[in-house]
């Protein structure tokens, strides 16, 4: 069972990795990936299908950057956006 960094159980590593890189931010890969493993629940394959941040222009990186509050946004470049909105 691995452990997220804020120290909540992850408890489908795999799918929590794998919506990482495609962009999910750790609570909703966390979400996704827990109710996965959760025998009782079975998270619809149709939703979420936002693309990954590297496919959004930088405008609308900025926007979401905007939207969720993070610092020194306007000085970031794309990549580094991305990165920020990952850590979030």
């Amino acid at each position: 069972m691995a452990k997220s960094n804020n120290g909540n159980s992850i408890k489908d590593a795999d799918t929590y990795e794998a919506l990482r890189d495609q962009g999910a931010s750790k609570e909703k890969a966390a979400r996704i990936a827990n109710a996965k493993a959760n025998e009782d629940m079975s998270p619809s394959k149709n939703g979420g299908k936002a693309s990954p941040y590297e496919e959004w222009t930088k405008d609308d990186l900025y926007e979401r950057a905007q939207e969720i509050g993070i610092d020194g946004r306007s000085d970031m470049t794309k990549d580094e956006l991305i990165e920020a909105l990952r850590k979030h």
